[in-house]
């Protein structure tokens, strides 16, 4: 009986951190306010720490509430995928959900997914493709189970292992004509920069690279956003402006002649892709296996 009220406790907590307020959650729980109250100070109590933080009638996590956040996700997804492995015929074929972004989507996962599904008749697999913003979102929420990134995430909640190290590079059509020939950053703000959306990693690697040079997204006075690489690939070819895109994305209208990179004297950048998952995850070793057997 203990477990099954713990069990309520948790998601009521768990509804509070997602709707940012008591009121919410228990409109959202049909519960009553005064019991979404109680079942936090039973947390609390029982974690013997202050979870929520009240300010201008506004609650926030306070940091030991964030940790008990991250640790009750990954319990919550665990339970759910072990209820519906529970329920499958010994032998029988698992579901198994992954993430990846668009950049990997289109341009680096096809290959090792496909050598992955012929070998494992073991596994129905279903792939999402979008940003890494809401691929985080869906790894928290359960929607999906492990996610192969090029963005920023928090490593206090994911665990993770690195897939391979990628050049990010300035990329513009072939015979796009430049009124300076450009020979650092400073050079590429007078044209029109073509870009992702927000929440996309393509573009938090690109704020982060100009903010360690001391830039910003907008010193690029003309944008265009978009929330395609190969779009974003096809007005390049049309002589739009200037991308950043990872090396991998352009290397092959590089190569067939199409676009050039932009070499700078003062843009050099590296970044990781990595594969991720919820921290403390009870299916830890069976994920770092897959991520081997894609790569890794």
């Amino acid at each position: 009986m203990e477990a099954e009220m713990l069990d309520y406790r948790v998601n009521t907590f768990l509804a509070v951190c997602e709707k940012g307020s008591y009121t919410r959650a228990a409109e959202y729980l049909r519960l009553t306010q005064p019991a979404v109250t109680q079942h936090i100070h039973f947390l609390e109590e029982k974690y013997g720490t202050i979870l929520f933080l009240t300010k201008d009638k506004k609650i926030r996590l306070t940091p030991e509430g964030e940790k008990l956040r991250a640790a009750m996700i990954t319990l919550r997804d665990d339970e759910a995928l072990l209820q519906e492995r529970m329920h499958r015929p010994e032998n029988s074929v698992k579901e198994l959900a992954v993430g990846v972004t668009l950049t990997i989507g289109e341009f680096v996962i096809a290959k090792p997914m496909a050598a992955f599904i012929k070998a494992h008749k073991d596994y129905n697999i279903r792939i999402v493709i979008t940003n890494t913003r809401e691929l985080l979102e869906k790894l928290k929420n359960g929607e999906i189970q492990i996610a192969l990134v090029e963005g920023y995430f928090l490593p206090e909640e994911f665990e993770s292992l690195i897939y391979r190290t990628e050049r990010f590079i300035p990329v513009a059509a072939a015979g796009r004509p430049f009124f300076k020939d450009p020979k650092k950053l400073q050079d590429l703000f007078g044209e029109r920069l073509i870009v992702r959306e927000k929440g996309s990693g393509t573009r938090e690697v690109l704020a982060k690279g100009l903010a360690a040079r001391g830039f910003d997204l907008s010193d690029f006075t003309e944008q265009t956003e978009i929330n395609s690489i190969y779009a974003i690939i096809q007005l390049l070819k049309e002589n739009v402006g200037i991308s950043f895109l990872y090396e991998t994305a352009a290397r092959d209208e590089i190569v067939a002649g199409t676009l050039r990179e932009i070499r700078l004297g003062d843009f050099s950048l590296y970044h990781d892709f990595s594969f991720i998952w919820n921290r403390g995850s009870i299916y830890r070793k069976e994920y770092m296996v897959i991520c081997s057997e894609l790569g890794c």
